[in-house]
């Protein structure tokens, strides 16, 4: 099995493509003949990457800025994904809070949810009615390697991740036979390539340079693991690690461990 094609009439949409793996994907997808929508809430950002893509690669890119936890929003995504064909399907916009539920802004919590969940479900199901019918089309859902372990003063992040981890590999299975592909990203922490000091957070201080995943090796791990029609890709060493620890550390020991380091995130 491979990636769809590129051609002059498909698109790639990736979303969070302002920043971070959506921008490696979109930047990856573009090197390799792709036209791309990107979607962020940063426009100016976005009509920069167009235009970089756009002239380094000499591919069509349409912007659309976008806040996906807002259902409107949403909906004007869905209807690009409708005028245009998607072939290939990017969720990676998603954000985190860090400390007790209870303690956070609840309007940030329910944009959390509604971003990281809601936004993935609704345009997941919005491009799948294309691709089955041309029978041909690949998604990837970046959830985390947080979704596998209940983390205190993380909830809302890992019950999102939770359920886009379970939901990605529940249609990886249903979707086998049909032409289209669904992958999972769970991803542990990533980052830049280079950090300066005075940018650096508790993570980057704590966890050695020689461990880091960048959005880059990520992007292409990831673009890999869809070719061969993976159901989980888990890129970089740090990554695999926190993967293979919570399949196999009691959760009653692992949870209070990483939640007591999440609340200094908070802090």
């Amino acid at each position: 099995m491979t990636l769809p094609s590129p051609s002059p009439d498909t698109f790639a949409l990736v979303t969070g493509a302002s920043q971070g793996i959506g921008m490696a994907m979109a930047r990856d997808l573009a090197s390799m003949g792709h036209n791309v929508i990107v979607v962020a809430r940063r426009e100016a950002v976005l009509r920069e990457l167009a235009d970089d893509l756009e002239a380094a690669h000499g591919v069509s890119v349409e912007v659309c800025a976008a806040d996906l936890s807002r259902h409107e929003d949403v909906s004007r995504v869905i209807e690009l994904i409708d005028a245009h064909p998607v072939n290939i399907l990017i969720n990676s916009a998603g954000i985190a809070t860090f400390g007790p539920l209870m303690k956070q802004d609840w309007d940030q919590e329910v944009a959390q949810f509604h971003l990281n969940a809601t936004a993935v479900h609704r345009l997941t199901h919005a491009a799948l009615r294309g691709m089955l019918e041309r029978r041909s089309g690949a998604i990837c859902n970046v959830g985390s390697a947080a979704g596998n372990v209940p983390i205190p003063n993380n909830a809302t992040y890992v019950f999102t991740k939770a359920g886009v981890n379970a939901f990605t590999e529940a249609l990886h299975y249903e979707l086998k036979g049909t032409g289209v592909t669904c992958t999972l990203l769970a991803p542990g922490p990533v980052r830049d390539a280079v950090v300066p000091d005075a940018e650096k957070s508790i993570v980057d201080k704590v966890v050695p340079d020689f461990l880091w995943t960048t959005y880059e090796s990520c992007s292409r791990e990831t673009l890999e693991a869809m070719a061969k029609n993976q159901r989980r890709v888990v890129p970089g060493p740090l990554s695999k690690a926190m993967n293979a620890v919570s399949k196999i550390a009691p959760t009653g020991l692992l949870a209070p461990l990483i939640g007591r380091f999440y609340a200094k995130m908070g802090e």
